[in-house]
Order: C-alpha cells, then structure tokens, then sequence
C-alpha cells in the first residue's frame, strides 16, 4: 500500500527528474499520475478484504451475473482460460470497453491473473509480483467506479486446481 508520505516522495521524485534534465514537461490533462496514485492507494485498502480462496471464487462464480474477468491478452486468454472468464484485454479496458461489457457498476466481477496460477507458464506466464495483472485490473476496475470486485488469492498449480480451463 501506498502511503502519503511514500506519495510525496514519488511526486518529488518525478518534479526533480524533469527539472534536472531542464526541462518542464508539458502538460497533458488526460494522464495525472497523483490520481492515478490515490485511486491505486485507495483500491488497495478496499481489496485487502476482497481477496477469495479457490473455494470462495468458484462459488461466487456460479452465482447469476457474477462476472468471471480475464485481462491478460487475447492469445492469453485463448490459449488456457478459465471457463466461463469473459476476456477483456487490460490495454483495452476503457469507458466504452468496460460501458459494452460490464454496464451495470454493481456487477460481481471475480478477477484472476497470471501470478494465480502454475505449470503452464506458455498461457500464464509470471510476472513481477508487485507489477502483477490482478493490482493493475483491481485498481482500474475501482478507478473506473466498480466497487464488487473480488479477486482469486492464491497461487494454484493448473493441474491440481478445482476450476476448470478450457482451451
């Protein structure tokens, strides 16, 4: 979790790189990289109960418009998924993306990534921990304004997993 003080520091950080390079950089209202801190700061706080067990995911994902969301990319998803995920890439989440596929902000959405699984690293590979797809989705999911988000916790070898895949 990101805290103010450790906010602070980033923001500075990001001031003195431009200023020592002698430069302003110009301004782009569209990217705000403290917004972008306070929503991934906040959205932390709010997953720190929304992380399920494999138990917990498959239950919740048999419940009606319960949502099963896959971000990795389309070749990801289509080389091993989750049956039942619904592919939304994370580069094409947007207004419009997530207004077409998951109109209603109230939805449950069950999230996954490639850091819950192994022994498919082709279809999963693994990613940093602290760069995993599950923070990027959560927090962009919050950003965008849903709030039912919930997200499979553990690391689980495919072979012995309880959900099903389909390829």
């Amino acid at each position: 979790m990101i805290d103010r003080p450790m906010l602070a520091a980033f923001v500075a950080v990001a001031c003195i790189s431009s200023t020592a390079l002698g430069q302003t950089p110009p301004a782009n209202p569209a990217i705000d990289i403290e917004q972008h801190l306070r929503i991934a700061s906040e959205a932390a706080r709010h997953r720190e109960t929304r992380r399920v067990t494999e138990e917990r995911f498959i239950e919740m994902s048999r419940l009606p418009g319960t949502i099963v969301l896959d971000a990795r990319s389309r070749e990801k998803y289509e080389e091993l998924h989750v049956r039942g995920a619904m592919n939304l890439s994370f580069p094409d989440i947007s207004f419009e993306s997530l207004a077409r596929t998951i109109p209603d902000k109230e939805t449950t959405i069950l999230i996954y990534c490639n850091n819950n699984f192994r022994g498919d690293e082709s279809a999963f590979p693994r990613k940093a921990a602290g760069l995993s797809l599950n923070l990027s989705t959560y927090a962009t999911l919050y950003g965008y304004g849903y709030r039912n988000i919930y997200e499979l916790a553990p690391l689980i070898d495919v072979e012995d997993s309880e959900l099903v895949f389909k390829r």
